[in-house]
């Protein structure tokens, strides 16, 4: 299976996620905790700025702006790396 490396930065924190897991869940899976809270694409509180990558979203209507998705803005909780991408998380922490 196809994975793909997740760079966080500041931290330069790095993790793979496998194809077609969300990457909140890969994170989750090396402890590395990024805020969230619905987990579906709605909330907003998971938003991070992705000045590196290509994502593809499980959802068809994820709750971001057309203007946040030009700016490089995702919801890593319903976002696929369909590429190596690199990440400007807030709050993130390793358990």
């Amino acid at each position: 299976m196809r994975s793909f490396t997740i760079t966080i930065l500041p931290q330069g924190w790095q993790f793979t996620a496998e194809a077609g897991t969300t990457v909140l869940a890969a994170a989750e899976l090396v402890g590395i905790r990024l805020l969230s809270s619905c987990r579906n694409g709605t909330c907003r509180t998971c938003i991070c700025h992705m000045p590196e990558g290509k994502i593809r979203y499980t959802v068809d209507w994820p709750g971001i702006s057309p203007d946040e998705r030009l700016d490089g803005y995702i919801l890593p909780c319903v976002a696929v790396a369909e590429s190596d991408l690199t990440l400007q998380a807030r709050a993130v922490r390793r358990t």
